[in-house]
């Protein structure tokens, strides 16, 4: 939810994204700065646990100041995956969580008053801290080489701008997720589809049961209308691949651009298709008033058998049925949205954070050092015990995480041959992004054609 923060902080002005400064998809991503010490003996001299952070020296009576978006509950898993750090280096990490953290760090930021480490939701917002304020520290080598070990390409480019590395991926999710119920599954005899043909297929046969097979919400108040462009976004990467959807979120190409009109028509034909939508709410119009956290709970009722949601849709199953099993042979599960075609590998929209830095002193230098590596992974995964948490680091142990969802979500991201692509929405410009983008895409659910409402964001694109 917090890149739906991140949007309205957007919509409101709070927060300026220039996307043509926004470099973080492409380019030299570069090595990074140089690495400080304090000198003296590391507490965790000897430790194997500690061995990555001894060559920071003695930190003790160092402290370290995060802020970010996270508050409680969600805030302590974080400060408890600090423990480690704190063991083996002697300093303390000081954490602060502020529902005002997008606005508030940009002013933070300009006024000479910033925290040591942000995590920042967004490559958007990254790139605006580094072009606007100019306070933002370039991430030394220890940083770049965590990175590089247990990272992909894609990642380490949403932390670099305009070259030059600056922030460590964090957490992950993962948007390209359909949900379903395995019970109703198994009883009809469907398998889960493996490409777009098999699940359009699959569709039309549960259609004939006379159950539709989608249940959809696009409602979500001020930002009405995002889960559709989400839509758009995973159809247009599978479409037209990496370089097609880049081109498209950096406006290299329209947005009305041929290959995004056919795009969004393949998207209407099951979210404009009486005979596909909307299971437990009504005829294609109840799309818009139906909020996307009741999107997809038909499925429990067995009203509908699909949903198309984020890895993070998995709290809103708890909240309407508390003793709800979310697993592979439990009440709802997901599958990954299947490709189009056969020529752009396997592609994975998602969002999640970076560890962005205000000071180069040692103690924030091995502090970033340390959330870039697969320890601090593995002990953010074993302090979740409650689940929802994923990262894209290839050294997490996917037994660490409790969730199986989260583990699905782990092995999709640490895929070989996934191709990472962010929320195009939360890169571009707020006017597009957070604005004509989610009211056109209510319009073309209420009858707007493709073309139409495809064009009339492009006329808005400042």
């Amino acid at each position: 939810m917090r890149s739906i923060q991140f949007r309205r902080a957007l919509a409101t002005g709070a927060v300026l994204v220039l996307a043509a400064g926004l470099a973080a998809c492409g380019g030299d991503d570069g090595d990074g700065g140089e690495t400080n010490t304090a000198g003296g003996t590391s507490p965790g001299e000897g430790k194997a646990e500690c061995e990555a952070l001894t060559e920071f020296g003695d930190l003790s009576g160092k402290t370290v100041s995060v802020y970010t978006s996270i508050v409680a509950p969600e805030d302590q898993p974080h400060i408890d995956s600090y423990k480690l750090f704190e063991e083996c280096t002697g300093a303390q990490v000081n954490y602060e969580g502020s529902k005002e953290f997008e606005a508030q760090l940009v002013v933070r930021a300009r006024s000479g008053n910033p925290p040591d480490i942000a995590y920042i939701p967004q490559p958007g917002l990254l790139t605006s801290l580094v072009n606007d304020t100019g306070a933002v520290v370039e991430a030394p080598q220890s940083v770049a080489d965590n990175v590089d070990e247990f990272f992909g390409e894609d990642w380490k480019a949403y932390g670099s701008v305009d070259g030059t590395f600056y922030a460590a991926p964090l957490g992950a999710n993962v948007k390209s997720f359909v949900w379903y119920s395995p019970q109703m599954f198994n009883e009809n005899g469907w398998e889960i589809p493996e490409t777009w043909d098999d699940m359009m297929t699959l569709s039309e046969e549960i259609a004939g049961t006379g159950i539709k097979p989608w249940c959809v919400g696009i409602g979500s108040g001020e930002a009405t209308g995002w889960p559709a462009t989400d839509w758009l976004e995973d159809v247009l990467l599978r479409d037209g691949g990496a370089e097609v959807y880049d081109q498209w979120v950096d406006h290299e190409i329209p947005f009305d651009d041929p290959a995004v009109v056919e795009a969004l028509d393949r998207v209407g034909s099951i979210l404009k298709n009486p005979d596909m939508v909307n299971g437990g709410y009504g005829d294609v119009q109840s799309i818009v008033e139906t909020t996307f956290q009741e999107g997809g709970l038909p499925i429990l009722e067995g009203e509908c058998a699909l949903h198309r949601q984020a890895s993070f849709y998995a709290a809103n199953w708890g909240e309407a049925k508390p003793d709800v099993k979310i697993a592979e042979d439990g009440d709802v599960f997901a599958f990954y949205l299947p490709p189009t075609n056969d020529e752009n590998g396997s592609p994975v929209l998602g969002g999640g954070e970076f560890a962005a830095a205000f000071s180069d002193r040692p103690e924030v230098q091995a502090f970033q050092t340390y959330l870039a590596s697969d320890l601090w992974a593995n002990e953010k995964a074993k302090a979740t015990p409650d689940g929802g948490w994923v990262s894209a680091n290839t050294g997490l142990d996917v037994a660490n995480l409790v969730s199986p969802v989260d583990q699905l979500s782990a092995e999709i991201l640490q895929d070989p041959e996934a191709v990472f692509r962010f929320d195009g929405s939360d890169l571009m410009p707020g006017a597009v992004g957070a604005g004509s983008f989610w009211r056109e895409m209510v319009a073309w659910v209420g009858g707007k054609s493709s073309e139409d409402a495809l064009a009339d964001v492009e006329s808005s694109w400042p």
